[in-house]
């Protein structure tokens, strides 16, 4: 069951599965995120403001975001599968995103092997606040820490994120003030 999340305050809304976790709700999260883990496997859901990148191409710029991501996660390799643009019937209320999927190689925690990990990442960008407002999901295929799904679960998972990008809305712009 899925039902509207209000993230950032009220300030953007999006429809999420009722039994993902508020990650601020037992640890730390940054103002400029919010965080929702599933309780029986490592899918995370992250919801960022960022400052817009230099590419002035949506698809140029959600590729600089991806690429961003697999720094930060020290990715040993990292591959875009494909890019889409993505209609969420707002009547332009809220950015159309343009939706990058790809995969990651990531070694976790010292681990002597890699995790595969399917990036699905949408991008809305906002430009007279020069904001980019990111999200992703994070869909590990293989895990040393057994949190990995199979195919069903990656396309489960795809569902919820193109329902969670389509229903995205930006609600408060004062948000990016």
């Amino acid at each position: 069951m899925s039902a509207q999340r209000e993230l950032f305050g009220g300030a953007i809304t999006t429809t999420l599965p009722t039994r993902l976790l508020d990650a601020s709700d037992f640890r730390q999260v940054p103002d400029t995120q919010e965080v929702y883990l599933s309780p029986d496997s490592d899918i995370s859901i992250i919801v960022e403001v960022l400052e817009s990148v230099a590419a002035s191409d949506l698809r140029e710029a959600v590729g600089l975001h991806f690429d961003a991501l697999a720094h930060d996660n020290d990715a040993k390799s990292q591959s875009v599968k494909d890019t889409a643009d993505l209609s969420n019937d707002s009547n332009g209320a809220t950015p159309n995103p343009v939706v990058l999927y790809g995969t990651q190689t990531v070694q976790k925690f010292n681990s002597a092997t890699a995790d595969e990990v399917r990036i699905l990442l949408a991008l809305y960008r906002v430009p007279e606040k020069n904001v980019d407002l990111v999200m992703t999901m994070n869909v590990p295929m293989t895990s040393t820490d057994g949190g990995a799904v199979g195919e069903d679960g990656w396309n489960t998972a795809r569902n919820v994120f193109n329902t969670a990008a389509r229903s995205l809305r930006i609600v408060d712009y004062g948000l990016f003030a």
